[in-house]
């Protein structure tokens, strides 16, 4: 059983809490999953920031910078990676805001602490050959033969689309047919995006269909596991993990990395950032602009391997 979040806030807080988390779900449409991220968050602040007591508005207008950094010290002495830290940072300025713009407490402090500045990780992207091996073993992995060809398709899906796994599982039937030339994709935030649909995803897709032992109806889900169920992502990371020790992939090998190489193989051919942006449903360019990282760090590699004055000692 989960446990339950609580925050170290007086009667009156608390209720503005419950109001604040109300606005995520029903007018920002956080999911569930993200609510719950945002409500810890919170919740660990409050509690480093007063211990031994309940929090009011007035504590939080008061906070100053000092006690904003003294947290986010207290979080990396406690080995918080900064991707998570910039994700609790995240969470207490949306509540700050949240209170600033409904004109319940107003804290000028908080604009002034910055965004922990995370390493820069470059994209681990499939070459084109072991792409191709990846989906081709993705049958032989899988426990019987309808699951491999669901396996399968659920990764040319990714590969073939860009799409994050939550996205190509969230699909019901009816969303791709036959005469499908684009698909329309919900993604992060609830935005959507329309991604074009090559014929091959559909005949795979088909092929899973036709043999699956359960019969689905239009607007139930795509891809069941084995209870018929709508089908979980660990699954789907399970068997990339068992392609991975079979094929002697890189452990960076996970389902994202088919979306990374959706966008490289994309750049690569001259597409343009715009357009990669868009297809991958990336609400900064800043974003999309990682991949062409990639291209100049496989370039060097290249370069270095080949060029005669660089084998010189």
């Amino acid at each position: 059983m989960k446990q339950e979040i609580t925050f170290n806030a007086d009667t009156e807080l608390t209720e503005l809490i419950h109001r604040w988390q109300d606005w995520l779900l029903k007018e920002r449409l956080y999911s569930a999953h993200t609510l719950a991220a945002y409500s810890r968050d919170l919740s660990i602040f409050m509690k480093k920031v007063s211990p031994e007591k309940d929090l009011s508005l007035t504590d939080l207008s008061g906070l100053e910078v000092y006690d904003f950094r003294r947290f986010l010290s207290e979080r990396a002495a406690q080995s918080i990676n900064k991707s998570s830290m910039g994700r609790e940072l995240s969470s207490i300025k949306n509540f700050f805001k949240w209170l600033d713009v409904n004109e319940y407490a107003k804290n000028p402090a908080i604009s002034v602490i910055a965004t922990p500045r995370k390493p820069k990780v470059l994209p681990k992207a499939l070459d084109e050959t072991d792409a191709f091996n990846l989906l081709d073993e993705a049958v032989d992995v899988a426990s019987c033969a309808w699951q491999g060809l669901r396996d399968k398709a659920i990764l040319i899906l990714l590969y073939g689309c860009g799409l994050r796994i939550s996205e190509a599982l969230a699909l019901n039937v009816g969303d791709i047919t036959a005469e499908s030339e684009f698909l329309r994709v919900k993604g992060k935030g609830n935005k959507e995006r329309v991604v074009p649909l090559l014929p091959i995803i559909w005949q795979h897709i088909d092929a899973y269909l036709a043999n699956s032992p359960y019969t689905v109806n239009v607007g139930e889900p795509l891809f069941v596991g084995a209870r018929g169920e709508r089908l979980s992502p660990r699954v789907v990371q399970r068997q990339v993990q068992k392609l991975r020790g079979r094929l002697g992939l890189a452990d960076t090998l996970t389902p994202h990395a088919l979306r990374h190489s959706f966008a490289t193989q994309l750049l690569k051919e001259g597409v343009d950032l715009r357009s990669i942006q868009e297809l991958l449903g990336h609400s900064s360019l800043i974003t999309t602009q990682r991949y062409t990282d990639v291209q100049t760090e496989t370039l060097q590699r290249e370069y270095h391997k080949a060029h005669p004055l660089a084998k010189q000692k």
